[in-house]
């Protein structure tokens, strides 16, 4: 067993590392660990694997296996679970739990090293994913071929997660009857099928206009005929490929930050903030029912300020 984890009970309740991993899924391992080693309760270990779930589908978005996370996508994962409107002392146990999990893999000898192990508390405050410049977002907008099929499309896309801070989930669903392109509002349907009116900046406007030219060539399935964004056959997008689609854009811009569809959320957000925007209406447009997630943002623009204070007032100037 892993020597910097010398406290662990019942050491000899599963085979040795390598015999087990064999027969079973990293899940049953698991199960079994928190059943027969933690000897926790059927209700204790179902709350665990229920939240490693919450975990797991959010990193399957990226196409991210459990094991393969790196601490900047469980800090993501964090917020992201905190902008959904989580209690506090939800979000601890959801972090206490994800904790075990990789104690779990380090005792087993599946990781060497522990993800985990410089995360926050949410009771000691939360460190923001990568926010984006705006020369960085325009970077990522002129890597885009516009010769390719996909082009236009993911400049629309692009310009639309920016410009109105939309969620994966809100962008994939979004609908053609749902866009009053004449009155330059959406409708989007958002977390608890609860919905809100954005506005649509002219530059989004412009890009879904021209990327509807080249939707209507397409063969268009039933199902999606409805829905703005489509892939090349026709059919709805999947939260995996805005992964696929930012991630590359990125790395063709030449931009090494962590940058996920999430990121322009983010940096609407944070940048609407840092030009005086009021923090209710940011609430609203973000789809925040509790202020607090949206405070979040301040955290950021703390930072901002501190930067303000040292470039313009007199007394750092002397």
């Amino acid at each position: 067993m892993n020597s910097n984890y010398p406290n662990n009970p019942l050491p000899e309740i599963l085979p040795p590392e390598g015999e087990l991993e064999k027969a079973l899924d990293l899940g049953s391992l698991y199960h079994l660990y928190l059943k027969l080693e933690k000897n926790l309760s059927p209700n204790t270990v179902e709350a665990y694997e229920r939240d490693l779930s919450k975990l797991e589908t959010y990193l399957s978005d990226a196409r991210i296996a459990l094991q393969d996370a790196k601490p900047e996508h469980l800090r993501d994962f964090i917020v992201e679970i905190s902008e959904a409107g989580i209690h506090p002392r939800s979000q601890a146990r959801i972090l206490s739990g994800v904790k075990s999990f990789y104690y779990f893999l380090i005792y087993r000898n599946i990781i060497s090293e522990d993800p985990t192990e410089l995360l926050e508390s949410p009771k000691t405050g939360l460190r923001l994913p990568e926010v984006l410049s705006l020369e960085e977002i325009n970077r990522i907008v002129s890597a885009i071929d516009l010769s390719k099929p996909e082009g236009q499309r993911n400049k629309a896309i692009i310009e639309t997660l920016y410009g109105s801070g939309l969620r994966v989930s809100e962008l994939i669903n979004l609908q053609l009857s749902k866009l009053y392109i004449d009155e330059a509002y959406m409708l989007v349907e958002g977390k608890g099928s609860k919905q809100r009116l954005l506005p649509l900046s002219p530059s989004s406007i412009k890009q879904i206009e021209l990327w509807k030219i080249d939707r209507n060539a397409l063969n268009i399935q039933k199902e999606a005929n409805d829905i703005l964004f489509l892939n090349r056959r026709g059919g709805k997008l999947t939260r995996a490929m805005i992964f696929t689609i930012v991630k590359d854009l990125a790395a063709l811009a030449g931009i090494r930050k962590n940058i996920s569809p999430h990121t322009f959320r983010h940096s609407f957000a944070t940048h609407l903030l840092e030009n005086g925007a009021n923090l209710r209406a940011i609430q609203q447009l973000l789809g925040h029912e509790s202020i607090t997630s949206t405070e979040l943002y301040t955290h950021i623009d703390v930072q901002f300020l501190r930067k303000t204070i040292l470039e313009y007032h007199p007394m750092n100037n002397q």
